[in-house]
């Protein structure tokens, strides 16, 4: 899920960005028991890019990075739910990155829906992150050049990615009308459905949800085939 539309949805009501991001992060709270409810396994909410990090206003980005500690410290008490910190910790505020480490650590043993929180996420940063583990074990093992080409495989940068080990997204759901990723997944999402819809991200209803499920579950997946 990539949450848009936060500030669009406050400015309608003269509200500020943070009340706007409050808003954003409640309904991610009904969102993800949407997907519980449905049975899906893993969702993973888009929160903070790594390109947010440089490009935000400091008063702006001060108040979102709380609202987002809020919602790691709440969703590791709700239900059974297991939630992960996807992205660098590299540039996030200690506050920050100390609840998203106290949420994960608290529910790693938890057997509910698995949420990934994407904050200080990218894209393009999580590949390079792949390739520069691969390289660095790579190197600890004693490996030289000559064998390191061998090591650089689509299976071998998966495992290494922030989300190693878990299936690749199924579909990927926008809100606020934009049809573009922002440096959302990109690897992963190779083979990914997409559905964009036009309400603002607090605007998102349960009826949006089923639709982009039904929508889905209409569409042929060929995988290249």
């Amino acid at each position: 899920m990539i949450i848009d539309g936060n500030r669009r949805w406050a400015r309608q009501f003269g509200g500020t960005s943070d009340h706007g991001y409050r808003a954003g992060a409640q309904k991610m709270r009904e969102f993800l028991t949407w997907c519980d409810d449905a049975g899906i396994g893993v969702a993973t909410l888009y929160l903070l890019s790594t390109d947010n990090l440089t490009g935000r206003d400091a008063d702006e980005l001060d108040g979102l990075t709380h609202i987002i500690a809020d919602l790691a410290e709440e969703l590791s008490h709700f239900r059974d739910w297991r939630v992960q910190h996807v992205g660098t910790s590299e540039g996030l505020p200690g506050g920050l990155l100390a609840e998203l480490e106290a949420a994960e650590a608290r529910t790693a043993e938890h057997p509910g829906l698995h949420v990934n929180l994407a904050v200080g996420y990218g894209g393009r940063r999580e590949i390079a992150d792949a390739v520069r583990s691969i390289v660095h074990q790579h190197a600890e093992r004693g490996g030289g050049l000559d064998d390191l080409a061998d090591e650089i495989t689509p299976e071998r940068i998966a495992e290494h990615l922030y989300t190693g080990g878990q299936p690749d997204p199924d579909l990927v759901i926008r809100t606020s009308g934009e049809q573009r990723l922002s440096d959302f997944m990109l690897w992963q999402s190779a083979y990914s459905e997409f559905y964009f819809v036009e309400a603002l991200g607090p605007d998102l209803r349960e009826v949006d949800f089923l639709r982009a499920l039904r929508d889905f579950a209409r569409r042929q997946r060929r995988f290249g085939q």
